[in-house]
């Protein structure tokens, strides 16, 4: 098993609506939406959170999109307008959770340039590198 940061794997959107944090996370890869379902969890996210005063952690999982949402309360010091905070903007905390390591099986290592992934569109791929072509391609095989 390897270490690696969310933000390897996944990316993240954010929002706010007064004390109340809303963060997407999305695999990038199929292949990676099991280690998010199993690694990031209301505990973890929670725990992540808890010294900005989250009282509660929900999480929403939307297993067609292989993204997840979570919903934690009381995490923005009474809200944009409420607090002194430089920045309470809920969009600043998704890099926090963006930080949060996880462990990746060294054969999904080997089989994805975790450095490259390619930002995705409806049409396919942009900028893929050798290795996520030849895995596209082998995924298509076997479906």
């Amino acid at each position: 098993m390897a270490h690696v940061q969310l933000h390897d794997i996944a990316h993240g959107r954010a929002g706010d609506k007064g004390n109340r944090l809303n963060i997407s996370l999305i695999a990038f890869r199929a292949e990676l939406w099991p280690i998010l379902l199993e690694q990031v969890t209301v505990e973890r996210v929670h725990a992540l959170f808890r010294h900005r005063g989250a009282t509660k952690v929900v999480r929403y999982v939307l297993p067609k999109l292989q993204a997840m949402n979570f919903v934690i309360d009381d995490v923005l010091e009474g809200g944009v307008n409420s607090s002194l905070a430089v920045d309470a903007h809920g969009k600043s905390h998704s890099f926090r959770l963006l930080g949060l390591d996880v462990e990746v099986p060294d054969n999904l290592l080997q089989k994805v340039d975790f450095k490259h992934f390619p930002a995705t569109t409806l049409e396919g791929a942009v900028g893929e590198t050798d290795k996520n072509r030849a895995l596209a391609a082998e995924s298509a095989s076997s479906a």
